[in-house]
């Protein structure tokens, strides 16, 4: 391909040497390697940088590395496919591979964020797959990531049986020896860019494992599990210490905290027959109503013959037990009459 003399000669060259092909539209590979911290802007005044290309390409790997993946590795079960592919495209993957193959150097950004592992490579790495789809198409994705980068600079089969997630790894350690493991956040501070940073510390039933500083948590953490695997490893102690107060924690657990309830069950509700609810004790319902009411006894029915019986039983009573009014009278009595009737009705006893 013949190339004018352009100012954008020296990135032809550059692409040519990174593609392993020349480029036919040089703008969408211009905005790939665009960061947003330019803050370049269209005519519109619209921002401009490689975020949609960078998300483009993260499909396309996805899919490229994917079929890769699925014809290499023939009867493979689907969990290691994915976890092959899933190394094969994660950002420090690609930010490896934009150092080897000189895409960093391409990238137009303030400069901040440079002194770290910021994945701005990795990042235009993918906007620069997501460019050469527009422009060249699926299958040129294809034969750049089988000729130019799985061929070339990555192993395949080294990759898929290497075991670079610790974290996973030291939660399943955990997991089998039923060990509590907690990852516990130290200090949260940003360095002289005003990236942040972040350091982790492992623990292990409460002691403590190795520290972990990265630019982001799960950098942070991983980098405390891979230490404290080898801690655990070499270190005969550790290992011994957390044991043992997984034994103190689980001992611990196994006795009782509280007296065991009592299960007989009370008799406080059944009333006795030889004592009466006191009236402050009779429930009342939230409509104020008495659940313990006083209600006047059904009279009985009974006969006419045994009604007429105790009617003369009831009187027969209340004659013994009243007062005889019949020499009570309202008529004027001389003192004579009076002591006469007194003398008459006492001698009449008698001779009764």
């Amino acid at each position: 391909m013949k190339l004018p003399f352009r100012k954008n000669k020296e990135l032809y060259l550059s692409l040519r040497k990174i593609l392993g092909f020349y480029p036919h539209d040089i703008s969408y590979y211009q905005l790939a390697l665009m960061h947003k911290s330019v803050m370049h802007r269209n005519k519109k005044g619209k921002p401009v940088n490689n975020e949609r290309l960078e998300f483009l390409g993260d499909a396309i790997l996805d899919a490229i590395v994917g079929d890769i993946v699925y014809r290499h590795f023939p009867g493979k079960r689907e969990g290691f496919l994915t976890n092959t592919r899933s190394k094969l495209v994660q950002r420090d993957t690609l930010n490896k591979l934009a150092r080897e193959m000189g895409i960093d150097r391409l990238i137009l950004s303030n400069g901040r964020g440079q002194s770290h592992n910021s994945y701005l490579g990795g990042n235009a790495f993918e906007a620069l797959v997501g460019a050469l789809y527009l422009d060249r198409g699926y299958d040129m994705c294809m034969r750049f990531m089988e000729k130019r980068i799985l061929s070339q600079m990555i192993n395949i089969d080294k990759v898929a049986y290497k075991e670079v997630n610790f974290k996973s790894k030291l939660i399943e350690w955990s997991q089998k020896n039923r060990v509590k493991l907690t990852f516990e956040l130290r200090e949260q501070a940003k360095d002289n860019n005003g990236s942040p940073k972040f350091c982790y510390q492992v623990v292990l039933e409460g002691e403590k494992g190795c520290l972990g500083s990265g630019y982001s948590k799960k950098e942070s953490q991983q980098l405390a599990s891979k230490l404290t695997l080898e801690k655990l490893k070499k270190e005969p102690q550790f290992i011994d210490a957390v044991f043992e107060a997984k034994a103190s924690r689980t001992k611990m657990e196994e006795e009782p905290v509280e007296n065991v309830p009592d299960t007989s069950e009370s008799s406080e509700f059944i009333i006795s027959s030889d004592k009466t609810i006191p009236e402050e004790e009779k429930h009342v319902t939230a409509f104020q109503e008495k659940v313990y009411t006083d209600r006047p006894a059904k009279p009985l029915r009974r006969s006419p013959m045994y009604r007429a019986q105790e009617a003369a039983q009831s009187q027969k009573e209340q004659s013994a037990d009243d007062f005889d009014l019949s020499d009570i009278s309202a008529a004027p009595q001389s003192k004579e009459y009076i002591i006469a009737a007194a003398e008459a009705e006492a001698f009449g006893k008698e001779d009764s």
